[in-house]
């Protein structure tokens, strides 16, 4: 079943054509001075962002998504460039050792590099929680590195609510704001943007050490089904449910609230799976019943770097806000 993207989002995708478009002096009538994009973003693979919002906004150089290394077994492969997810998938069905590592500081440093190369002037670079991954320390490293101002971000999350804030500070660098403002924009995004999910087993997240060993043993001698959530770049039980039927019914229930307390028409959910795509669409489509006066929910697998660590069975649920972009550039360099 291939992920796809909801309806409400189009509008973002081609806003930003439409501004990289104004960008050329015949399209713009001589009174309409062009919003000049001064400010490229780079981001990892964790973000989940929807592979053709990323072909749209690569090309120029102004987004980036610089993969994140899954082994395998004994191989190696990089997450956007080779197709793993049922690699993965059927490797943690055999009990296959899966792993992951942060990119290198040299792959940070050819993508800042690529941004300077081609003209702008500043480059922020958002990146996997801090206290789930490296990440941003090689990010940091490499901006040592090169002589364009880089802003590094931890965005304290994953998967596509790091996505969210990577798309607001697209959309705001779209709009000609310096580093420091597309920066500030995508962290108030971010600040906003909340993660539930539940898994079947807290096996993989232990051997993966994003759980205590006390916790999954809890968790299998009781037959519980956490709920959990991300919290301050943490992963966090948020509550304990006896059956995998009611966990989920109990998800839809927390993300439900959670959308519905935001300003009307802001709130934005994305749907992630690993290896169960139904019941994701099921659960998409019950959230859009629960919440009319919200656009459908993205669905998309887990990005392997997380669902290496996720296991099979996840349903995760993103709840964020529109990335509204600020209308009136400011003046002065980046």
């Amino acid at each position: 079943m291939p992920d796809r993207e909801p309806a409400a989002w189009p509008w973002l995708r081609d806003r930003l054509i439409r501004l990289r478009q104004s960008t050329r002096p015949e399209a713009v009538p001589a009174e309409v001075p062009a919003a000049v994009v001064r400010t490229a973003v780079v981001t990892d693979s964790a973000a989940a962002l929807p592979a053709d919002w990323v072909a749209a906004f690569t090309g120029d150089g102004r987004l980036t998504v610089v993969p994140m290394p899954v082994m395998v077994g004994d191989e190696i492969y990089g997450e956007g460039e080779d197709d793993i997810t049922e690699t993965i998938a059927v490797a943690l069905a055999a009990g296959t050792p899966v792993k992951t590592s942060r990119p290198s500081p040299g792959q940070f440093e050819q993508a800042y590099q690529a941004a300077r190369r081609r003209g702008f002037e500043a480059v922020v670079s958002i990146h996997l929680s801090g206290a789930l991954s490296g990440t941003a320390d090689s990010a940091r490293l490499a901006a040592g590195r090169v002589d364009i101002p880089v802003e590094v971000v931890d965005s304290k999350t994953v998967g596509m609510a790091l996505g969210m804030g990577v798309q607001s500070a697209v959309v705001a660098a779209a709009d000609g704001r310096t580093a420091a403002e597309v920066r500030e924009f995508a962290q108030q995004r971010l600040s906003r943007t909340n993660v539930y999910f539940y898994v079947p087993s807290l096996e993989q997240l232990r051997r993966g050490g994003r759980i205590g060993a006390a916790a999954s043993l809890w968790g299998t001698m009781f037959a519980i089904k956490p709920i959990l959530a991300v919290e301050d770049g943490r992963i966090i039980p948020l509550e304990k449910v006896r059956s995998g039927a009611r966990a989920v019914a109990r998800l839809e229930e927390i993300v439900t609230a959670d959308a519905a307390g935001r300003l009307p028409g802001q709130a934005r959910l994305a749907v992630h799976h690993f290896g169960n795509p139904g019941e994701a669409e099921q659960l998409a489509a019950r959230l859009a019943l629960a919440l009319p006066g919200t656009p459908p929910a993205q669905i998309s697998s887990l990005p392997a770097v997380l669902a290496a660590h996720a296991g099979l069975g996840v349903l995760a649920v993103i709840v964020g806000e529109s990335s509204t972009p600020v209308t009136a550039p400011a003046t002065g360099t980046g």
